[in-house]
């Protein structure tokens, strides 16, 4: 049972969105390359209402790229992303979706962000994604998208606190790098969780 989980590969984090990833559209090929190899294909979406905390237009004063407290979560501020029914919202065009492919939704709770794909920042309430991996019989994820170090990394932490073994395809992935060394600071911490770091490069065998 193979399964690869895509993260987040839509049009706001891409080149021209609201919070453009560097180079977030160059992962698209590899994905759709990718997905060939796998039993299961999954997809992330954000999917934020208007009022969503962690828009900094929503903390009047606030400017995206600071950080308040959102409760007892520290959250960086974004500018207005992924909004629900938006055209930023919707997967890349050139994305390869099938009718099959699960789609899990997240950042959906106005009170509170949602990087990771199975759990809000908070871990209060799930997105249905462990009891999908336990229906199907998965024991092993595969994991690329947006952005290395935010919804990839806490994906992948949390992949691993399922108990799941844990790919991370890194060259199907691009980092936003609020700071310069934050990509290859969450490909390390992923690393040393348990993560295993793979090349794109896969084939069945």
């Amino acid at each position: 049972m193979s399964v690869l989980l895509v993260i987040d590969v839509q049009n706001d984090f891409c080149p021209d969105g609201a919070l453009p990833v560097p180079d977030g559209d160059r992962i698209i090929p590899t994905i759709n390359r990718l997905r060939t190899f796998f039993d299961h294909v999954i997809f992330t979406q954000d999917w934020h209402p208007p009022e969503h905390m962690s828009f900094a237009e929503n903390h009047p004063g606030k400017k995206p790229g600071e950080i308040i407290r959102l409760g007892n979560q520290e959250q960086v501020l974004w500018p207005t992303h992924c909004v629900q029914g938006s055209p930023g919202a919707q997967f890349h065009k050139r994305l390869i979706i099938h009718p099959t492919d699960a789609i899990f939704k997240k950042g959906t709770d106005p009170a509170i962000d949602s990087y990771s794909a199975f759990y809000d920042n908070g871990h209060r309430r799930g997105t249905g994604l462990s009891e999908y991996l336990r229906n199907i019989g998965a024991r092993e994820l595969s994991v690329c998208g947006l952005a290395t170090d935010y919804c990839v990394k806490h994906t992948v932490l949390d992949a691993l606190s399922e108990e799941l073994r844990v790919k991370v395809f890194f060259e199907a992935c691009r980092g936003v790098n609020l700071n310069p060394s934050d990509t290859e600071n969450a490909l390390k911490e992923m690393q040393q969780q348990g993560a295993k770091l793979v090349t794109a490069e896969v084939s069945r065998t």
